[in-house]
């Protein structure tokens, strides 16, 4: 038996409870992995606020770092090999917020030294996510760009992989986020009443690219009067206004973006070990504190990653 949380019901971080589950032994084609820290994403709570009355309960969390405690017949996990004891990190899995769990081997990579369990818990669905932002928007070292809520997870992932392209880019963020902007060789500008006035003062020549990470509309709106190509506005939040506006939005779920985001994980942990791609991590919690940490999350203003460490 292992703690797994999961959401009983509809709802954010007030419902969720901890409970014993059964570990299955790893078949063929499976791993199972002793969790050493779980990674935590707005999204492990925000899709469990509406899901299908029979889809309850869901177990939380999407990625998880640790070591290999069992491994199946005839299996190598995705980065090659695999023997139990090897330190691995796992994306995408569900129920990682756990002590341990069996998950597809096609799932697990080998965890670079370079990186702690709690930065390599949470280095995939965010760097996935920047990857496909960057993708979509067809984003190079020609364009301006201008990336809202850049202190964030995703933003910051964004502007670690557009620095080697000498791409010039805007973030938005509180004054807060400003030194995070900068370290990561981003332009802070604060976000609030007059945004489309200070980024055309910033950027006389004009903005190329707008990659949205909060989902605002200040950001959409701020976005269309400053993009003329509409092809290369991006969302992962305004679900309503990129439909409306005629936008892209990306998502784990669309074929598209899985596909994408599955094929790039391998050179993002590359990326990672070499320290092209850091992972701020403000705080751990111990797993029994997950409400807790996930009430921070939901906060908006974590000031970092958070990981839960059982």
């Amino acid at each position: 038996m292992t703690k797994q949380w999961v959401a009983p019901r509809a709802g954010g971080s007030e419902v969720l409870e901890s409970v014993d589950v059964d570990v299955r032994p790893p078949g063929r084609g499976e791993v199972t992995i002793a969790v050493r820290a779980a990674g935590m994403n707005p999204a492990d709570t925000k899709h469990t606020r509406a899901a299908a009355p029979d889809a309850y309960p869901i177990p939380i969390g999407y990625e998880v770092a640790g070591v290999i405690s069992a491994i199946g017949p005839e299996t190598e996990i995705a980065s090659g090999g695999g023997s139990v004891g090897d330190a691995v990190l796992a994306f995408r899995v569900q129920g990682g917020w756990t002590e341990e769990l069996t998950v597809p081997a096609a799932d697990v990579f080998a965890k670079p030294d370079a990186l702690g369990f709690p930065e390599a818990a949470n280095l995939l669905l965010a760097g996935t996510t920047a990857a496909d932002v960057i993708r979509v928007t067809r984003a190079s070292g020609q364009d301006t760009v201008l990336v809202h809520g850049a202190s964030g997870a995703v933003g910051v992932s964004v502007l670690q992989l557009l620095r080697p392209l000498g791409a010039r880019v805007i973030g938005t963020a509180s004054e807060r986020g400003a030194d995070t902007i900068a370290d990561f060789g981003g332009e802070w500008i604060a976000y609030g009443d007059g945004l489309e006035d200070r980024v055309r003062v910033l950027a006389p020549d004009g903005i190329d690219v707008a990659i949205d990470c909060v989902g605002t509309d200040e950001a959409v709106d701020v976005s269309l009067a400053l993009v003329a190509d509409r092809s290369r506005i991006v969302t992962i939040a305004a679900q309503q206004r990129a439909a409306a506006e005629g936008i892209p939005m990306v998502g784990g779920a669309q074929p598209e973006s899985k596909a994408f985001r599955d094929s790039v994980r391998q050179r993002l942990i590359d990326l990672a070990a070499e320290g092209q791609l850091v992972v701020p991590v403000a705080r751990t919690f111990p797993l029994a504190d997950a409400r807790e940490a996930a009430e921070l999350l939901e906060s908006g203003h974590p000031g970092g990653k958070l990981g839960l460490v059982p």
